[in-house]
Order: C-alpha cells, then sequence, then structure tokens
C-alpha cells in the first residue's frame, strides 16, 4: 500500500514550497498540497488499487485531487518517485525529513534558522537551542528557545511509535492479504493495535493454518515488505516500506484463542492472567491453559481462556490491568462498551465556509450514503481564527439560515444542489446549525451569546494561547463550561499526539464543573488528537459526564476517523449510554443544555 509513502511526499513537497515561497500563491499551493496529502493518508483504499482499475480517472473521483495530481500520483505508482519533489528536494540545503512533520516550527522559521545560523537537520536545531544561539535573531527570544528544545523532546519520543491512524489501511490491508492465503483458518492483527491504543510501535499478526510455511511464504514476498529480518518455521520478522517491523506468528487452531490472548496483551494485563493461573495450579501461555499433567484445558478461544479462570470475556481495548481483571472476577459486572457501529449522528464538522474542503451538502450526503449517520452539525471556526476564515455573526446566521432551508428541502425529499452542481438527495437526514466558537484568552466566547443560542448546538474550544499556568487555563475552560450558550467542550486538553502536549488542565475541576452545568466533553476521534485521553474519558464516566464523539471532518474521509474514537472511549470504558450522539437527533437535543438554558442564572457575554 503505497497511500503512506504518497502522502509523505506530498506533505514534504507543501512543506518545500512554503518555506522558499514568499507570497500568497505560494501559500495556497503549500495548502492545497498538505490538504491532498491528509486525503491520501485517510484512505482506507490503496491508492494504487484505484489506479490499476480506474487509471487517472479514478484517482480524480477522490476529493481535492485534480489532474495535476493525479498524475504525479501515476508517476510514483509507475516508477517509485515524482520528479518535481525530486527537483524540489535539490534546491534546499535542509533535510526536510527532519522538519516536514515537527509540530509548531513552520517552514519559515526553519528558512530563518538556516539563513542565519545554517542549521540544516533536527539535531542541528537542538545543538543550537541548547546552547542558547537562538534567541539572538530577531523574533526569538529565550522562552521561544525553550519551546523549540520542549517541542523536539515531544518529537524524538515519538518517533517509533506511530499514530494508529496512520498505520491502520496498511495493518488492515496486510490482514486481509493474509485472510486469502489458502488454507489460513484466522489471520488477524493484535498488540496494541487490537487494543486500539492511540499509538502502535510494530505490528504482530496472528494466523492459524495448517500449512505454515506456505503463509511464511507469501508474507516475505508481499509488496509491503522492505526486508526479512528473520524466517523460520512459525515465526517471521519483516520490515516494512512505511517504517514499521512485523511479525508473524502460525499457530494451529486448538492454540488459537490462547495466542490470541498472549500476544494482545498488555504485558501487564498477561503478568496478571498468568499469576490467576498459576493460583489455580495452571499454567497459562500462549499454546493454551494446562493443569499439573500438562493436560489442555483451554485455549481454543479467548472466551474458553477466561472462562477456565472464572473470568468474563474482557474487551480487548480493556486489558491494560486498571481494574478489569478485578470486575471480570464479579461475573456479568464489566461494562458493556459502545460499539464500533453504534453513533448516529457526528458532532464536529467542518465546511468550505471556513477551512473544510467540501460543502455542507457534500460532507452530509458523506456522512449519510458511506458513512451511515443520521446527522450532522457544521461546526465551522469563528471570527478570531483568521487563518481559518472564521466566521462572524452574520455569517453564522447566514449559515444557520441556508442549513434550515437545506433541512426543509430534506423534509419534503426535494433535490438539493450540490458543490458540483449535482441534484442529490438526503433523505432522513439532518444537518444540525452549529459552530466551533473560540474561547478567547480570559475564557470569553468571540461570538455573542444571542447569536449563539439561535443555534441547534454550540460547542467551545481553546486554540491558542496554549503556555498559560494551569490554573488561568482551567479556569478558561471553566468559564466556556459555565456560559450557558456552550453545549459541549471540543477537543478539551488541546494535545497532539507525537506533535505536541496538550496544554496544562485540571481535568477533575473541569469535570466537577461540566456535572453542575450539563456540559459535555468531546472525544476528537482525529488520530492526531484523540482528545479526551483514555484515563481522562474513564474519568468522566465514572463522574457520569456525558460524552460525545466527533470526527473533526474537514473533508468527507475523515468521517472514517470515528472508529479510532470509539476506540478510544472504549478504552475509557465508555458506555453506549455514556455518549450523547449514540442517540436519535431529536432526543439529543433535548438533553442539551442550550435548550435548557433558563435553568442557568450564570450570564457571560464576550467583551467585543
Amino acid at each position: 500500500m503505497k497511500n503512506a509513502a504518497i502522502a509523505k511526499i506530498f506533505r514534504k513537497i507543501g512543506f518545500i514550497i512554503e518555506m522558499n515561497g514568499n507570497d500568497v500563491n505560494a501559500t495556497f499551493k503549500a495548502r492545497a498540497y498538505k490538504r491532498t496529502s491528509d486525503v491520501i493518508a485517510s484512505l482506507s483504499t490503496s491508492i494504487e488499487e484505484i489506479y490499476r482499475k480506474e487509471g487517472l480517472e479514478g484517482l480524480q473521483k477522490i476529493p481535492s485531487i485534480g489532474k495535476a495530481i493525479a498524475l504525479k500520483i501515476e508517476e510514483y505508482i509507475t516508477t517509485g518517485t515524482i520528479k518535481y519533489y525530486e527537483e524540489l528536494k535539490a534546491t534546499t540545503p535542509l533535510n526536510i525529513d527532519d522538519f516536514y512533520d515537527l509540530e509548531g516550527i513552520g517552514p519559515k522559521t526553519i528558512k530563518v534558522l538556516y539563513d542565519k545560523l545554517k542549521i540544516k537537520d533536527l539535531s542541528g536545531l537542538e545543538k543550537a537551542a541548547s546552547e542558547g544561539r537562538l534567541r539572538n535573531i530577531q523574533g526569538f527570544s529565550q522562552n521561544k528557545e525553550e519551546t523549540i528544545l520542549k517541542k523536539i523532546q515531544i518529537f524524538k519520543k515519538g518517533r517509533g511509535r506511530h499514530l494508529i491512524g496512520e498505520v491502520y489501511p496498511i495493518v488492515k490491508q496486510i490482514e486481509s492479504r493474509l485472510s486469502s492465503v489458502n488454507g489460513v483458518r484466522e489471520a488477524i492483527a493484535v498488540g496494541s493495535f487490537r487494543r486500539m491504543k492511540e499509538t502502535v510501535g510494530d505490528i504482530d499478526y496472528l494466523v492459524v493454518s495448517d500449512s505454515p510455511q506456505k503463509v511464511m511464504d507469501y508474507f516475505v514476498e508481499m509488496p509491503e515488505v522492505d526486508e526479512v529480518l528473520g524466517k523460520g518455521p512459525s515465526k517471521t520478522f519483516v520490515h516494512l516500506n512505511n517504517g514499521m517491523d512485523a511479525d508473524l506468528f502460525v499457530v494451529p487452531e486448538e492454540s488459537f484463542g490462547s495466542s490470541l490472548q498472549y500476544f494482545t496483551g498488555s504485558k501487564e494485563h498477561g503478568v496478571a492472567m498468568r499469576k490467576i493461573a498459576l493460583a489455580k495450579g495452571l499454567h497459562l501461555n500462549e499454546w493454551g491453559i494446562f493443569d499439573n499433567d500438562k493436560k489442555r484445558v483451554a485455549g481454543f478461544t479467548e472466551e474458553e481462556v477466561y472462562q477456565a479462570l472464572d473470568l468474563d470475556w474482557i474487551p480487548p481495548e480493556m486489558r491494560e490491568n486498571t481494574g478489569e481483571i478485578e470486575i471480570a472476577k464479579k461475573r456479568g459486572s464489566l461494562p458493556s462498551l459502545i460499539k464500533y457501529d453504534g453513533l448516529k449522528g457526528d458532532l464536529q464538522v467542518h465546511s468550505n465556509n471556513t477551512d473544510g474542503t467540501m460543502s455542507i451538502e457534500d460532507m452530509s450526503l458523506a456522512a449519510k450514503d458511506k458513512f451511515g449517520l443520521e446527522y450532522v452539525a457544521i461546526t465551522d471556526h469563528t471570527k478570531s481564527l483568521k487563518l481559518t476564515n472564521g466566521l462572524d455573526e452574520k455569517q453564522i446566521l447566514d449559515q444557520a439560515n441556508k442549513i434550515a432551508e437545506i433541512n426543509d428541502k430534506i423534509k419534503m425529499n426535494q433535490h438539493i444542489q450540490n458543490q458540483k452542481n449535482h441534484q442529490i438527495l438526503l433523505n432522513n437526514f439532518r444537518i444540525l446549525s452549529s459552530a466551533e466558537v473560540n474561547i478567547m484568552k480570559d475564557g470569553s466566547l468571540d461570538i455573542a451569546n444571542n447569536v449563539l443560542d439561535k443555534l441547534d448546538i454550540v460547542g467551545a474550544a481553546i486554540h491558542s494561547n496554549f503556555a498559560q499556568p494551569i490554573e488561568v487555563q482551567t479556569e478558561r475552560l471553566i468559564k466556556a463550561a459555565q456560559n450557558p450558550s456552550v453545549d459541549i467542550i471540543f477537543h478539551p486538553t488541546g494535545r497532539r499526539i507525537n506533535k505536541r502536549e496538550g496544554y496544562p488542565v485540571n481535568i477533575l475541576k473541569l469535570i466537577d464543573v461540566a456535572k453542575d452545568t450539563d456540559t459535555v466533553l468531546e472525544i476528537d476521534a482525529h488520530y492526531d488528537r484523540l482528545d479526551l485521553k483514555d484515563d481522562y474519558i474513564r474519568m468522566a464516566v465514572e463522574n457520569n459526564i456525558k460524552l460525545v464523539i466527533d470526527s473533526d471532518a474537514h473533508h468527507p474521509v475523515h468521517f472514517a476517523f470515528l472508529k479510532f474514537g470509539i476506540g478510544q472511549a472504549r478504552r475509557g470504558w465508555a458506555k453506549q449510554s455514556d455518549v450523547l450522539n449514540t442517540l436519535p437527533v431529536d432526543t439529543l437535543l433535548k438533553s442539551l443544555k442550550l435548550l435548557n438554558r433558563s435553568e442557568y442564572t450564570i450570564f457571560i457575554f464576550p467583551s467585543d
């Protein structure tokens, strides 16, 4: 699967263009390449497969990909390189691989640092910052220098760990390939991937087959494999062309359940399980559960393994040895986790009225037809976010009126005109008027309450001033939660996994206020956020705080991210009843603060 490789090249192209360009056209062009990169990285289908079946025409059917980009994709698929990228790379002395994905240190900053200090790579940047040389450059300071050092450390720490959303397509592609091999009865990716952890180190596959050699031979010849690190009769280790290692284990059918439990992990969960087995005079390993006479007691299925230890089967996402085993001992007491098909709507969706890529109509159509949703909330950014072309009060109300018109047509089963002037139908669907309102430095909002109160639903989020002390940052969020017009706090900690830590928040204080004000907390499902963290979700659940799981979609393919948010919710032990957008739309709206704001005596209005 070449999706990841092509996406990286386009992101690097955008970086170089932005770094070297000095006009609006360069900025626009760079953003277009970055947007295309995001789209390709998010595809669940191999872009090479699309090309082989449908050619250039098939590539151009993918939103955000025009003929020029399609030709570059074709060039990479057929030649393994893109001439335009190689030419661009030759024009810069910098090691772009070190910089293109470094959060918070943009292309222009990198260009200044090269011009002033001849910094070419990450080690050079770290050395210069450590020696205090950055602060002497105009526009820099000691504080900025320290921030850069911190970002470098976060970046380096994340190396070797891959975001689950980045690796998901290739993991499932290989899983599908292995399943297709003649004689294979089971093939599944295990380890942290199966537990839906936010980052994955390497990939482990477990296969049941009576012909292990055939499976091994097939595995090492897959197009995703770059190098064979070791090959044996039942275990093979390879390095993939996306930079990850992958391990394959072939086991007999009678050991599948115990191997599945063993290789899924976590290590701590496995150790605890083996201790329970020993206490019962049994021995648990990847081959099964055995008594002292080496007689197999269990092993065919995971359920059988847990049953043999007097435990309920524990969902993989919960297996971290954080109390799940103790609850499993109390038969029938484990929470019934939210299901992967449990969402009915998405409450954070962006259109091309701000920084999204598609129209309200097209985003809605994708949500309905491709992902089976019943409603979306259009949450375009607001006026203080200039870079996103945020909407002011008038524009928000105009958009709300447009949404009302679309909904009227939906009710009457009328055709709606989309972005490409095609006629589409959105029967049995609802679009909610909303906004992702910016929380200002003092906790006020950048849109007046009397405007927000005309919307179906309101989300609020922090987008700047991340470095404030924990007390100040927490108070910002509390003030927003106390605002009677705010229903949801979006991505509450602002983190970007492997790129930046979230701003400091006293999450327990926020939870207390959310409980008092009926404010909902969001699980942002975008795989580089997954914000809230799993342990924060568990705190919210234990305090009966309502949650929503949203894709933060800026493109139709981003609705696929919802599965990562659901996985994160399951890791936080969230049930169906804990997540509001599992409800039908009318029931959802009745549960929100906005419809009950007369109950509140606190009114906070933003400063101009």
